[in-house]
């Protein structure tokens, strides 16, 4: 791990986008929620569980941030490690301008959290290029559907050219850092359990195997990755796992899962 990172911190990770998220070594699942900052408005994209709010909380405070300046919280599927913070991300907010995005097909699953059905703050994702804009600063949401839930999306900062996977690039693994940083060795390597760097980790087999077990089928990590191809990237910000900022390492990722095998249930037929 690298101990520079303050992890009790708000970590920034591109311009006005802080890391908020909690880190346990015990655990080997890593949540990220993050945090956008513009002006005097901030966005909370995947705000974790209900175990982690205080945790989230401070570091949004850390951040320089009243809870009443977020006008956004988005929720990329309706998993309780995003989701289960929401109503008390709701209360401490206490704006009836707030707006919840999720997917339609994510709408009756997010009710369960608010108490409500059709509840006011709840408002579904625009598909098309208006997006979500606040304080001038554009975010694009992109469909993945079946990544791994129906109503699956990612979303895109048009000014930092940071991308939101969720649950897309993810991974299982005691062994993590904020970052992840591969080699060109990493890009030919066959052997994973023998590193030709004499690395003492490899995070490829985790992310790997995380898409084999999340996912529910390699036509569907296909179909998500070809949507992210056509994307200026410059960081791929994911909701579990690391981080990854380097556009070669992007490159080979996306052609990696593109052309996995054994996804879901393709590893039964």
């Amino acid at each position: 791990m690298n101990r520079s990172y303050q992890y009790d911190r708000p970590i920034p990770v591109a311009d006005g986008i802080f890391w908020v998220g909690f880190h346990e070594e015990k655990t080997n699942l890593h949540c990220n929620p993050y945090l956008l900052v513009e002006g005097d408005q901030a966005v909370l994209i995947d705000g974790g569980s209900r175990p982690d709010f205080a945790v989230v909380m401070m570091k949004i405070l850390q951040a320089g941030l009243q809870p009443g300046q977020i006008t956004a919280l988005i929720y990329h599927h309706y998993d309780p490690d995003l989701c289960g913070s929401m109503p008390n991300l709701v209360d401490i907010i206490d704006n009836p301008a707030l707006k919840i995005f999720s997917d339609p097909l994510d709408r009756v699953f997010l009710t369960y959290y608010l108490g409500k059905e059709n509840h006011p703050l709840l408002k579904t994702v625009n598909f098309s290029e208006r997006g979500y804009t606040f304080n001038s600063r554009k975010l694009r949401f992109i469909r993945t559907p079946f990544c791994h839930n129906a109503g699956s999306f990612m979303t895109y900062d048009t000014k930092t050219k940071v991308l939101f996977t969720s649950d897309l690039f993810g991974s299982f693994s005691k062994t993590w850092d904020l970052y992840i940083n591969l080699s060109p060795g990493c890009y030919t390597c066959r052997d994973y359990q023998n590193c030709p760097n004499r690395r003492t980790y490899c995070p490829l087999p985790d992310i790997l195997s995380f898409h084999r077990r999340i996912m529910p089928s390699g036509k569907a990590l296909k179909y998500a990755m070809d949507q992210i191809r056509p994307l200026d990237i410059d960081v791929i910000a994911p909701q579990h796992g690391g981080i990854i900022s380097k556009k070669e390492d992007i490159a080979f990722l996306i052609d990696k899962l593109a052309n996995l095998e054994r996804v879901g249930i393709d590893a039964y037929l």
